[in-house]
């Protein structure tokens, strides 16, 4: 009985104690849903990018899709809106790519980097595809792994990530082109955190061999 009173009377002394173990156990969920949730956005924005891609390579092959591919290298200007998607870092966002006129079955490579205004950067590499879609139309499909610094910006969990991208883009009689993007980068969940970002981008695509007057 007199162990049951003191118990009370610590109790009461400090107010408001069970509250305060309860909160670390309360926000650990909290953290875990939020990982879980942000795995499940860059898991379904994947599963779709690949989808559109095995979907256009099922209606226009490689080989078919090379029979009009006379495109020079291209220097690559872009800007967009970082992080988009979920909005929780956002940022103006720029590009410099350059796009190597040099395939192999239909694959060419490319490198880039971006910057934000949060002063976050992307050092990146990979291989990317062209598909026409008759003489004005192109669909560009992409992946590069690169070095990602956040900066004052989002943290992405690591400094190692992946950005897969589709575009659409407009050609021009030069052969330079006018196109849309949308981006998402992930660190394939190396890291106990991959929260994935998106970018919406608008690219400008300039034929290297104009600067030469050719």
């Amino acid at each position: 009985m007199r162990k049951s009173l003191e118990i009370s009377r610590r109790t009461r002394k400090m107010p408001g104690l069970l509250e305060v173990k309860s909160e670390p156990t309360t926000l650990g969920k909290i953290v875990a849903t939020q990982k879980a949730k942000d795995r499940t956005v860059s898991a379904a924005f994947s599963i779709a990018l690949a989808g559109v891609v095995a979907f256009m390579l099922f209606l226009l092959p490689p080989g078919k899709a090379n029979a009009q591919n006379d495109d020079p290298a291209f220097l690559v200007f872009g800007a967009g809106y970082f992080d988009f998607n979920k909005q929780d870092d956002t940022a103006v966002e720029f590009r410099l790519e350059y796009h190597s006129d040099y395939k192999f079955l239909g694959f060419k490579p490319f490198g880039g980097v971006t910057g934000t205004t949060d002063e976050s950067y992307f050092f990146y590499a990979g291989i990317m595809m062209d598909l026409y879609w008759g003489r004005r139309w192109v669909t560009s499909l992409s992946v590069a792994p690169g070095y990602y610094e956040k900066g004052n910006g989002r943290d992405l969990g690591h400094h190692f990530e992946i950005r897969s991208q589709f575009e659409l883009a407009y050609r021009f009689d030069n052969r330079s082109r006018l196109g849309v993007s949308v981006s998402h980068m992930s660190n394939a969940s190396i890291s106990d955190s991959n929260p994935g970002q998106e970018t919406v981008s608008v690219n400008y695509s300039f034929p290297i061999n104009k600067l030469f007057g050719n």
